[in-house]
Parts: structure tokens; sequence; C-alpha cells
């Protein structure tokens, strides 16, 4: 994790709705998820100052607002930065003036000119108006601006739901190593499920203005209350290694908790990279034993650890590794509640789980 701390205890209220927030963000990207008039955006603004609150938001050493104590520092002197869903760039000014434009109001010490220029990749567009600029283009320009502004935290809304989703595929690695790459820590907004996944190291879950869960993102999406309501997106995210590449078969092997992993990468990354890898419960399978000949390449022992209820008809079946990762990760099976019947399925039943390796998402 990098980054200052984090410290929400606010509440708002807009019309008949009202937002109750309290967490801390410890550094890392912090991923505000729920369903669209849960909050999300509302939380944001208060946090910038944007919309009126009450309660404490503080970041570092610096107090931003302290109802108590009459704190309530402007949004202009919040050393913030913030992304819209559209990008509000200034359409009298190129890129480079965009940028200069946020540098000038440069909160203290930050990222340097140079290095956001190369790590947003914006060096080929400086020159170009924005008015020409595609919209992955113009998120790119609007993150650079923000950064520049050498904020303390970076505030995302939204920011890739309006791209078309190769556009999208393409920024999410950029978006998700931006509090690495910054030392800054960063709050993004999203309602959906796989970005999430993908960009967070927690996550953050709210429903109706409440916190109904807070913590490691592989820990939320877990979480049998969350999973309940996800459908064909409930699954987890695991942290892997790569080990190996066979170019010809266009696979590479993934050290995991759960041992070695077949992925098809479609960008691969050199030997010894850190990858993130999904896995929906609806692509895990079940069975009492290994299969010698089969086109699941990954398979491994697992023991079950609980069993909820799912759609009707469905069970949502709680995985460990055994014996790899006993204490490890949970790993999530959608199956049919006949199958589990059937095979006699309980918790502490020893199984094989299985995957096809198309099916990872890395």
């Amino acid at each position: 994790m990098t980054g200052a701390s984090v410290r929400v205890d606010l509440s708002s209220r807009r019309g008949g709705f009202t937002l109750e927030a309290a967490f801390t963000v410890p550094g890392g990207t912090t991923v505000v998820f729920g369903a669209s008039g849960g909050g999300k955006t509302t939380l944001l603004r208060a946090v910038a100052g944007l919309d009126a609150a009450r309660g404490r938001v503080s970041v570092a050493d610096e107090v931003w607002l302290d109802s108590g104590a009459g704190v309530d520092l402007p949004t202009h002197r919040r050393a913030v930065g913030y992304v819209f869903q559209e990008a509000n760039l200034l359409p009298h000014l190129d890129v480079e003036g965009n940028l200069r434009y946020g540098a000038r109001r440069a909160a203290g010490p930050g990222p340097e000119w140079d290095a956001v220029v190369d790590g947003v990749g914006l060096a080929p567009y400086l020159s170009r108006g924005v008015e020409g600029l595609s919209g992955g283009e113009r998120q790119r320009v609007a993150l650079g601006r923000a950064l520049l502004r050498r904020p303390q935290v970076l505030l995302l809304d939204e920011p890739l739901s309006a791209l078309d989703e190769p556009t999208r595929r393409d920024l999410i690695p950029l978006v998700a190593g931006l509090a690495d790459a910054f030392g800054l820590p960063v709050l993004y907004v999203t309602h959906a499920l796989d970005e999430a996944m993908r960009v967070g190291d927690r996550m953050l879950w709210l429903e109706g203005g409440t916190i109904r869960a807070e913590g490691p993102l592989g820990d939320v999406v877990t979480d049998p209350e969350f999973v309940r309501g996800r459908g064909d997106d409930a699954g987890v995210v695991v942290e892997g290694r790569v080990v190996a590449h066979e170019p010809d078969d266009h696979l590479s092997r993934v050290d995991s908790p759960w041992g070695g992993l077949w992925v098809r990468l479609d960008d691969p990354r050199p030997v010894g990279a850190a990858v993130r890898l999904r896995i929906l419960a609806r692509d895990v399978s079940l069975a009492l034993g290994p299969e010698a000949a089969s086109t699941l390449l990954n398979q491994w022992p697992a023991r079950v650890v609980g069993l909820d209820d799912g759609a009707p008809g469905e069970t949502l079946v709680r995985l460990v590794a055994s014996p790899m990762a006993p204490d490890g990760p949970v790993l999530l099976a959608r199956v049919t509640t006949r199958s589990v019947r059937l095979l006699g399925l309980g918790e502490g039943s020893e199984v094989h789980a299985r995957v096809k390796a198309v099916a990872v998402v890395a």
C-alpha cells in the first residue's frame, strides 16, 4: 500500500437521501462499489468538499472537515485530484495547456511533469487540440491534469464507464497502477464488478447510503451477503506470478496460492511479473477426483469450507486449496443443488476444483 492515510466519518443529506460513511483508506486503491443511486458519487463529492457534509475528513495530518471544530475547507484548499466520468477538458486549450492548468494549481510536493506525461502516456498528444481526441485520450489527459495538481488523494468517479470496451480494457492497467506509480491513495467509484476486481486493493461496498462491507477486496467479494446478489458476476481474485510461457499454445503458467495455473494472457507479462487473476464462480466445476483426459487444464485438490444458497436450485460452494493453501484465499464454485446432493458435498468434503484456462481472466 502507498500514500497517505485517508480517514472519513461523515454524513450528507441531499433531498430525501442520506449518506452515512465511516472508513479509513490506508493507501493503495479503494474501490467504492455499488448499484446506481447508492451514494458513491455523493461520497466522493463530500470528500472533495463539493457537497455539504457533516463529520470529519482528514488526509495524512491535515483536517479538511471537522464539524465539531468548525473546520470545513473549500474544495480549492483540499489537496484533491478529481476525475469525472466525462473528462471536462478546457476546449480553448490544447493538451499541454490543459495539463499546465492543473500544474499551476499544484497543492504541494508531488509528481513532476515528466513523470506524469510519461506515466500516463501523454507525450504524443501534447500539441493536439482536445476536441479531436478520442474518449480514452481525453480521460488520459484528465488523469494527467489531476495528477499534476499534486493531490494527497485521487478521486476517480467512473472514469471508464463512458468508453467502449476495447478502450476500457486498455486503460484498466493504467488506472490500476496509479496508486503505486505516484504514491497516493485512490478512491475509485464503479458499478462494474469486473472493473472493480481488476483495479482495487480494497473495496467499500455501498448500498442505500450505507456501507455494507469494507476491507481487502478479496474478502469483500467472497462475503456471502455480497456474493448472493452477484449472479454471473460472482467470483474471486487472486494474486499470482508468471513463471513460464508456452508461446505455441498462447498460454502462460502462473504460480498462485492454489498451485500452478494455465492462463491465456492477451498481453503476456515477463516471467517474474505479478499478475492478478479473476475466476468466476460459474466457471469452476467440482469432481470427487482428478480427471486425466480432459480439456480442463487447471485441476487441483480443494476442501469445502462452506455452502451458501444461491438462486433457486443453485449452491455457492466455498473452497480452499488442500493441501497447497488450507488457510489461503477462498475459491467459489456455483453449481446446481442437485450436483451437491449427488456428490454428497458438505463442509469438510475433499474435492478437485477444475477450471478452463480460457476462463481465467488476467
